[in-house]
């Protein structure tokens, strides 16, 4: 290469802010969803000592991760670590009763321990969960990264600012997409490759709610895409498969699309005429 070029390569690094690594909060994602679920699992502890000191060093790998980068230098890492682990029984509550909404949803589903190893969804909601409780604290990259690792992994993208009530449950996953100011109330149930999006990416918005609110209750099926902030899913909603909705929808209410075949057959050419509508 250029040696005018790999300078400036170098200039660029050495100006670069310092940030965790991708893998170490993935590692400590990981290893956090094992300690709260067995199942999640690979570790076994011997004593119940040794199980108190890999919590101990879990809340140093989280002060450490923290403190790494210029971006969280009006921070205190150690006293956002010491509430997070005090907060971990409420999420991990939450979580459970995430765990039996989608096993719950699920007919194939034959255990909350499958739910567990195995489905896409509640490795997404736990990453989001851990993720928006830093966010509320002001955390800017470290939540990103802790969803985006969760979004590699299964295929689901849920922005760490989004507010996400009880018992949610997300089927198959793949392709979900749940913008920074969507809002979610409780028992609510979302298919493979549903979007909740903005109406606009203008720069200009960052700042204004550009994404839906989906009321108690709600099921959404597979492809739906619901737009806008203005746009509210009242209570007790169903949102059909591959609907496009940009307005509102009054509790209580069936969204679906109906196709209506209509055939003509004209025996002298043998033509048949299709129209849908």
């Amino acid at each position: 290469m250029d040696e005018k070029f790999v300078d400036q390569l170098y200039q660029a690094h050495k100006s670069c802010d310092h940030c965790p690594s991708k893998e170490d909060v993935g590692v400590f994602f990981s290893q956090l969803l094992g300690l709260l679920f067995p199942n999640y699992s690979n570790s076994r502890f011997d004593s119940s000592s040794e199980f108190k000191a890999h919590i101990k060093q879990l809340k140093t790998d989280l002060v450490s991760i923290l403190d790494t980068g210029d971006h969280n230098k009006d921070i205190d890492s150690a006293q956002i670590a010491g509430e997070f682990f005090d907060t971990i029984p409420s999420i991990h509550e939450r979580l459970k009763e995430d765990v039996q909404a989608m096993y719950e949803g699920d007919p194939a589903a034959m255990s909350t321990t499958e739910v567990i190893r195995s489905y896409p969804g509640f490795c997404a909601i736990s990453a989001y969960r851990f993720a928006h409780f830093l966010a509320l604290r002001g955390i800017r990259i470290i939540p990103r990264i802790i969803t985006e690792y969760a979004h590699s992994l299964t295929g689901i993208d849920i922005h760490p600012n989004a507010q996400i009530g009880r018992h949610f449950c997300i089927d198959h996953g793949t392709g979900v997409v749940i913008g920074e100011t969507t809002i979610i109330g409780d028992h609510v149930k979302i298919y493979q490759g549903v979007t909740l999006g903005a109406l606009s990416v203008n720069k200009a918005d960052a700042k204004i709610k550009r994404h839906p609110t989906i009321g108690d209750r709600v099921v959404i099926y597979a492809g739906a895409t619901i737009l806008g902030g203005q746009t509210v899913i009242g209570n007790d909603c169903t949102i059909g498969g591959n609907v496009w909705i940009t307005k509102s929808v009054p509790e209580n209410t069936k969204v679906y699309y109906q196709n209506k075949m209509i055939t003509e057959s004209r025996t002298e050419d043998s033509t048949i005429y299709i129209s849908e509508s």
